[in-house]
């Protein structure tokens, strides 16, 4: 399954760090930058959220809430939090519900192996709950301020 641009956001409620959950239908009348990436604590992944870590009193600036998604367990987004000082909400799909809704769950390829895996992607849900910008295979240099100037447009 894909989502596009236009079309509405697949609604989700997940565990989130801290013991919490999140609903993004909760979020109604918010912009909500919901992204996918592979695994905590590795280098891309802290890259990118360190990026949005640190641009973070930006997107508040204009009221959009940031959740990074992954298949890492409440635990390890806690010890990823932590190490990292990370202030946005990280989002447990262990079972990989919504990142088949959002079409990230993919089949990957490394050194002629194939396997399943997150592709980084990152969705900009308006304050409706309708997509309004996608970016897929993700690349973490200079994406936060991509996605930061996308939010801002809104």
């Amino acid at each position: 399954m894909t989502v596009d641009v236009g079309s509405p956001a697949p609604d989700f409620t997940m565990p989130t760090d801290g013991g919490g959950s999140v609903t993004l239908s909760a979020l109604r009348g918010k912009p909500v930058v919901l992204y996918f990436y592979p695994k905590d604590d590795t280098s891309g992944c802290t890259s990118e959220a360190c990026g949005f870590r640190d641009q973070l009193p930006d997107f508040s600036a204009v009221d959009a809430v940031v959740i990074g998604v992954s298949k890492d367990s409440v635990a390890s987004h806690d010890k990823f939090k932590a190490k990292h000082e990370l202030t946005f909400t990280l989002a447990s799909d262990t079972d990989g519900a919504v990142c088949e809704a959002y079409g990230t769950w993919v089949e990957k390829s490394m050194y002629g192996r194939k396997y399943m895996g997150i592709d980084r992607a990152t969705f900009l849900i308006d304050k409706d709950g309708v997509v309004c910008n996608v970016w897929r295979k993700v690349k973490v240099t200079g994406h936060v301020a991509a996605v930061l100037k996308a939010v801002q447009a809104l």
